[in-house]
Order: C-alpha cells, then sequence, then structure tokens
C-alpha cells in the first residue's frame, strides 16, 4: 500500500467514526422519542435500560451506515479539494478513479461487513429488543403518588393525598376511590394516615390505613326492600389493611418466542420460510381449483337421487334430459330454490374464508420477501452513497460541516422518501417485492453515475459562474437573432 492510500484511508476513517457515532446518536434520540411513554415512570433498572438503548443502537444501523459514509466521503473529498490536495494529486498524473481505489476497497469491506451484519446480528438484536418493548409495555408505572391531585396510575383506583412524609411512604390525609368493581359499586375510604409498602415479589401494593371510614355504594346489594333503601353502608375503623394488585416486574418474553417472526430470521431461513408460504398457498388454489369443476355447483345428480324420490327409475331417467325447474310442484320449486340458494351461500362463504387465508399468507410471504431483500439493500446502499459522496465532495470543493451536512441531509431525505414509498407499494402488493425494494438503490444509481462522470471530467457542475456565462450566450444569442429578423 502506497503512503497516499494509507493517507487517504487514515483521514477517511477518522470522519466515518466520527459522522457515524453522530448519525447513530441522532437517530437512536428519534427512535427512543417515539417510545418514550413505553419506558418512563416504569421503574426500570438500569441494567434493563441499558440493554434497552444497546439494541435501539443496533436496530438504527442499517440508516445511520448509509448516511455516515455519504457524510464522510464528502466530506474527506471536500477536504481535499478545498486545500488543493486534489489538484496537486491530479496534477501528478493520479486520475480521480486512482485516488478512490484504496477507499473503493474499504467501503467493499464495510459493506459486506454491513452484509454480515443484516444477516446475523440484526435478527437477533431485532428480536431481543422487540421481546423487550413489550415486557416494558405490559409493566405497571412506577409508583409515585403525587400530592394534592389525583392520582389514577393504579388500574381500578383512584387515589389522593394531601401530604408525605419526608420517606414517602407515610401518607397524610389520603382518600381512596375504589372502582375496581365497576363505577356502580364503588366505594370510599378516608384516612388520617397510612403506610405505603410493596409486598417483596413486586407483585401486590399494601396499604395500611389509620384511624378512618369507609363508604360503599349498596345499589346492586340485595333485592329486599330494606336494602333498596340503603343508598351506602358506612363502616369506621382504627386500622385496615388494603391489597391491591399492582404487578411491578419486568416480565420479559422469551426472545425465542419470536424466532418465527419475519424480523428474527436470517437468510437461510427467510428463503425456506418464503418457499414453505408459496407452496401452502398454491396447493391450496390447485385444491379448490380441482374441487370446483369436478363437482356440479348445484350437485344435479344428487338433487334428483333425494329430492326426486316419487318418480320412478324411468321418470328419473327422463327427467335428467329435461330442465328439473319444470317437472316440480310449486312446493318443490321453492324448496329446490332455497336449497340452491343455502349451496351458493355456503359455497361463497368457503370461498371468502379461503381468499381471507390466502391473503393472510400472502401477505405474510410479501413480509419474509422484504426481509430478504433487506439483507442486499444496505450492502449496496452504502455503496450507491460513497460514489455520491465522493464525486460530490471532489466537485463542490468544500470540506467541514457546513455545505456536505446540508447536501447530505438533502441526499438522504430523497432517499428515504423514496426507500419508504417503494416498501409501502411491495407491502401493500401493488408492485412486486424486487421493485418496491430495489426502487431506491434504481433511482440514486443513475445519480451516482452521473457525479462520478462529472468528478472525473473536472466538471463545473456546482460553479454558478459557468451557470451565468451560459444564460449570457443564450442571451447574446437572442438579441443577434432578433437584430436579424428586424433587418
Amino acid at each position: 500500500m502506497k503512503r497516499i492510500d494509507r493517507y487517504l484511508i487514515l483521514r477517511f476513517t477518522e470522519l466515518f467514526l466520527a459522522t457515524f457515532f453522530i448519525c447513530s446518536f441522532i437517530l437512536l434520540l428519534q427512535f427512543l422519542w417515539k417510545r418514550i411513554n413505553d419506558i418512563v415512570g416504569k421503574g426500570l433498572d438500569f441494567s434493563v435500560l441499558a440493554e434497552f438503548f444497546f439494541y435501539s443502537a443496533l436496530s438504527v444501523v442499517p440508516l445511520a451506515l448509509p448516511l455516515a459514509i455519504l457524510l464522510a466521503s464528502l466530506m474527506t473529498f471536500g477536504n481535499l479539494g478545498e486545500k488543493f490536495e486534489l489538484i496537486a494529486m491530479k496534477a501528478a498524473g493520479i486520475s480521480l478513479f486512482r485516488i478512490m481505489q484504496p477507499l473503493v476497497l474499504f467501503i467493499c469491506v464495510i459493506c459486506i461487513g454491513a452484509f454480515f451484519f443484516s444477516n446475523s446480528v440484526l435478527p437477533k438484536s431485532q428480536s431481543r429488543l422487540w421481546s423487550l418493548v413489550f415486557a416494558v409495555r405490559e409493566t405497571s408505572p412506577e409508583l409515585e403518588i403525587p400530592t394534592g391531585e389525583f392520582y389514577s396510575g393504579i388500574n381500578g383506583y383512584n387515589i389522593y393525598v394531601r401530604e408525605k412524609v419526608n420517606d414517602n411512604k407515610t401518607l397524610k390525609d389520603i382518600m381512596i376511590y375504589d372502582f375496581s368493581k365497576g363505577f356502580s359499586n364503588a366505594s370510599v375510604t378516608v384516612a388520617d394516615s397510612a403506610l405505603l409498602q410493596m409486598s417483596p415479589d413486586k407483585m401486590f401494593l399494601m396499604l395500611s390505613l389509620y384511624n378512618g371510614e369507609s363508604f360503599e355504594n349498596l345499589k346492586n346489594a340485595g333485592t329486599d326492600d330494606v336494602t333498596r333503601n340503603i343508598p351506602y353502608r358506612r363502616e369506621s375503623f382504627d386500622l385496615r389493611r388494603l391489597v391491591i394488585d399492582f404487578n411491578a416486574n419486568l416480565a420479559e418474553i422469551d426472545a425465542d418466542a419470536m424466532r418465527n417472526d419475519y424480523i428474527s430470521k436470517d437468510l437461510n431461513r427467510l428463503q425456506h420460510s418464503i418457499d414453505s408460504l408459496s407452496h401452502r398457498v398454491d396447493s391450496i388454489k390447485m385444491q379448490y381449483a380441482n374441487s370446483y369443476p369436478q363437482n356440479h355447483f348445484f350437485d344435479r345428480n344428487n338433487f334428483v337421487k333425494h329430492s326426486l324420490k316419487f318418480l320412478s327409475v324411468e321418470e328419473i331417467k327422463k327427467a335428467n334430459k329435461l330442465p328439473l325447474f319444470t317437472t316440480l310442484s310449486k312446493a318443490e320449486k321453492i324448496q329446490a330454490l332455497i336449497n340452491a340458494r343455502n349451496k351458493a351461500q355456503y359455497a361463497q362463504s368457503e370461498l371468502e374464508s379461503n381468499l381471507q387465508y390466502q391473503q393472510a399468507e400472502r401477505k405474510l410471504s410479501i413480509r419474509h420477501s422484504i426481509e430478504w431483500h433487506r439483507k442486499f439493500t444496505l450492502s449496496f446502499a452504502c455503496l450507491i452513497f460513497f460514489f455520491i459522496g465522493a464525486p460530490l465532495g471532489a466537485i463542490i470543493r468544500k470540506g467541514g460541516l457546513g455545505m456536505p451536512v446540508v447536501i447530505s441531509v438533502v441526499m438522504f431525505i430523497i432517499y428515504y422518501i423514496i426507500d419508504n414509498m417503494g416498501y409501502k407499494m411491495a407491502r401493500d402488493d401493488v408492485w412486486t417485492v424486487w421493485q418496491g425494494i430495489w426502487l431506491s438503490s434504481a433511482c440514486l444509481l443513475p445519480i451516482g453515475i452521473f457525479f462520478t462522470y462529472k468528478a472525473a471530467t473536472d466538471s463545473v457542475l456546482f460553479n454558478a459562474e459557468s451557470y451565468m456565462n451560459f444564460f449570457k450566450k443564450i442571451r447574446c444569442w437572442l438579441h443577434h437573432f432578433g437584430r436579424k429578423n428586424n433587418r
């Protein structure tokens, strides 16, 4: 490896690591903001939060990696152009393709690593992340009863506390509304003070109430006249213990339970699932396609056998050659129409049920196909973004975090919009899967080829002066053409 190759790889690696960290951090914040309601106020341990952040960071790599490559390549070649190092290399007889050669090899290594990451690491991290998300979502919120307002964080209860002692376990002037048995059977408990404790297994909330009263609605308590005339029951107590179901444990879902989900499968398992689903749908289609032509829709032979028992054998043979409906009496015609309608309705419901099943299997097969293609689109997107960023940086000749960041964000937004549109088209079965998933790559590949060609030919693509000169020439030509016509 020559010294210039080591220099370029070192410069690119430094910028790539920095931009990858920044992009991952920004995308991670955006992902966590969407899940903030699931994790805030649950009293989760630091180890659980650290695990959640770790798997969340892995899940944003497919978006952060192409953006980081685009930004790093733009900044690398922009700095080379701004410091006239790129001009010096070209003056020494080194072409742009030779300058890009070591970085192309380096990007190919990253693309190979991105494929193995998508195929091996990402499915496991996705299954672990979503099992953790579902477990956190079902966890009860951390018990933090405020003062001076009603707290409804416990299902079926509203609690009002006027004052709390420093340990936050001793409550003063407490009022509890119990709606666990329904609103019509609500009960109210007030006490001068209370001691708040959790059971050792964190499954129950225990309240020791002191010097209070309870009021219970007896609207549905009995049917006799005496009970009907009593609107509520009042009871005074010195000490009452109240146990409330409040599961504060994190019941983690086993990640193996999500192994059959398409996000948790590698390339081989996805292909096996796609083949199995396609074979299942095709076999069901062939089964129904063969059964319906073989069986008459109104089952003429069976109808003659059971509905025309009053006819002799000769008359039945003769009826088979005539329209059956004309051989029946009025009552028999009505019954025949009812039977035909019932059979038609049954056949219709059976077909609709079969169609729904086929559509569900088809949708599941499409999801598996989408994940199969996504194993490759990440690597290809990294390569395309390099061939957009590197030539573009050589053309604009601006380094730093100014112009490169603006261009990178604009290009990435375009890529994200096209990719999301193609994904939805493929998911809804409007387009084939490969057309929808590879749409963004197909749109950006010509842009990369165009920028690479312009940079290799030293084009002044973003030079405002060249465009001004072009428009001046057009204006002069129009002016000359006008004068010639006036003559």
